[in-house]
């Protein structure tokens, strides 16, 4: 006797949804309760209600994280978001050396996160470090890249895209292999420039792809935490605090597991909402 093929299925699913639920969602769970409670991990932990939350927004430091976040990742969307799009545009339309160059653009993603953040940090020394030697040899500089307020968050952006563009280069290259030639050729016999090409017809068929690689990397970099940490770590004068370096100040400095579990829980609630509501304003635009 055969079992039927749904049973099959079913049986073949329930190891993927434990392990699933057991590293994805009971963390997701027990963060939520950690939340309302005031514990510090080692003794039981005591039902706080809401003061956690009072707590967190007590705090003036969060307004400054706040403000950091979002400085990050408004710099962020306007350097990194439009980069990978042209290069992505400029190997599509060479014609020798586009192999070497996916590699090179690649290669950043390669590297370990935290490898790549201490060689920036290098390159960001003051006085030995790689930038200020190559604009010295121009006779410019000395610059503060870290220690300066006004220099540190667009410094910290700076590594980021560059750590970050190989991945949305592969996909946009991806996506514009999709295109149909018929539309360039078409466009080609109209008299378009490369620009107007570019306008009219790469980016109206890259809509869908952009629409969902915006959303990512606003959702990425609302999660930074790496690079402030390594970097900086919040400084100078706590210019690049951000939500995710205050939650880990929270639960590792203070040892407030509680707040720093507010806070997480509050940063993934404001992430799903502004992602339901991106998604419901630009349902119909990856379509027309």
């Amino acid at each position: 006797m055969t079992r039927p093929k749904g049973v099959a299925a079913a049986l073949f699913l329930i190891p993927t949804v434990l392990v699933f639920g057991l590293f994805s969602w009971w963390p997701i769970i027990r963060s939520v309760v950690l939340g309302f409670q005031r514990t510090n991990l080692v003794e039981a932990a005591t039902f706080a209600g809401l003061d956690n939350f009072h707590t967190l927004l007590a705090d003036p430091l969060l307004g400054m994280a706040v403000r950091n976040t979002l400085l990050f990742t408004g710099l962020a969307l306007l350097i990194g978001f439009p980069l990978p799009i042209f290069l992505a545009v400029l190997m599509s339309e060479m014609r020798r050396g586009s192999g070497l160059m996916r590699v090179l653009v690649y290669l950043p993603v390669v590297v370990p996160p935290v490898v790549a953040v201490l060689m920036w940090k290098w390159f960001y020394d003051p006085d030995s470090g790689l930038f200020n030697q190559l604009l010295g040899l121009a006779g410019l500089g000395p610059y503060p890249w870290l220690q300066s307020t006004g220099m540190a968050m667009p410094s910290l952006v700076l590594e980021a895209t560059w750590a970050g563009a190989g991945g949305a280069v592969l996909i946009y290259l991806a996506a514009l292999s999709g295109v149909p030639t018929e539309l360039y050729e078409a466009a080609e016999l109209d008299g378009a420039s490369v620009w107007r090409r570019l306008w009219h017809v790469t980016l109206p068929q890259l809509r869908p792809i952009l629409l969902i690689m915006l959303l990512l990397q606003v959702i990425s970099t609302f999660q930074v935490f790496t690079e402030p940490f390594v970097l900086t770590d919040g400084g100078p004068e706590d210019s690049t605090v951000t939500v995710l370096l205050l939650i880990y100040r929270y639960a590792f400095v203070n040892g407030d597991y509680g707040t720093a579990a507010a806070l997480s829980v509050s940063l993934a609630v404001v992430l799903a909402v502004l992602s339901a509501v991106y998604l419901r304003l630009t349902r119909t635009w990856g379509t027309k």
